[in-house]
């Protein structure tokens, strides 16, 4: 039985069409995986949370926010009106909010947008401190603050403004980095 190319001609045919049939599937199979990994589309949202960190069974650092959206094509975390509130004992207590923020994989670096408030609360004879910037880095672990934008800090009847800053909750120095200028008035008596 010779094979003619008559009859090879139709085999030949559909041996290319099943080829070509099985390569499509694959290139779109795979192209719709990658674009689904590619789409910045959340994976979960939580209303209303509030989470501790706790050091020596006391509470340390509280981060709440009115809504966290978590995406998982880059593992970022985004925060609507985000608040710090970090405790130590015989030390004030700071909070820290934000119109926004971003919240790092590990948790620990919180990166804060608009209208960025910084209050260092009162305590024996230090009155309140409060910072505004635009723009705030928080590192929980190391109890550090800074930003690269304007600066304003008001403590009683002083102020101090710059441009770029980086605040050691631990020890409490403060340091500005340019356009530094300042302004004194009298301390109000308790």
């Amino acid at each position: 039985m010779r094979l003619s190319t008559a009859r090879l001609f139709p085999l030949a045919l559909m041996f290319s069409l099943a080829l070509l049939t099985f390569y499509l599937e694959r290139t779109v199979r795979d192209d719709s995986a990658a674009g689904a990994q590619r789409r910045h589309d959340p994976d979960y949202l939580v209303a209303n949370f509030t989470t501790t960190t706790y050091r020596n069974g006391a509470a340390e650092s509280i981060l709440s926010a009115a809504k966290m959206v978590h995406f998982p094509d880059d593992d970022t975390t985004e925060l609507t009106a985000p608040r710090v509130v970090q405790s130590k004992p015989k030390e004030p207590r700071i909070t820290v909010s934000a119109e926004r923020g971003l919240l790092s994989r590990s948790g620990e670096e919180l990166f804060l947008y608009d209208n960025v408030q910084l209050v260092r609360e009162a305590l024996e004879g230090t009155p309140e401190a409060r910072m505004s910037t635009s723009f705030l880095h928080v590192v929980r672990d190391r109890s550090l603050a800074r930003t690269d934008r304007d600066v304003l800090i008001v403590e009683d009847q002083r102020s101090l403004a710059g441009r770029g800053m980086e605040y050691n909750y631990d020890s409490g120095q403060l340091t500005l980095h340019a356009n530094v200028r300042g302004q004194l008035g009298p301390q109000k008596t308790p």
